[in-house]
């Protein structure tokens, strides 16, 4: 079981930005916390999921999962 997350999907399909943009533009964001973030290389903090989560007007289910 792994925490998996929509961030690459919203990020290309909503906003029609580069990583880099995204991060900087939207989450307000370090590029490398969110690349980390992004290829689920690590989960977060509850903090980075509620500030992105708000930046994005989304809930954490919205975006974060469990992938059996």
């Amino acid at each position: 079981m792994s925490v998996k997350n929509k961030l690459k999907e919203i990020r290309m399909k909503e906003y029609q930005m580069t990583p880099t943009e995204f991060c900087q533009n939207v989450l307000h964001i370090s590029r490398s916390t969110y690349s980390q973030l992004e290829n689920s290389k690590t989960i977060g903090n509850i903090e980075t999921a509620l500030k992105i989560a708000k930046a994005l007007n989304r809930t954490i289910e919205d975006i974060w999962f469990i992938e059996d």
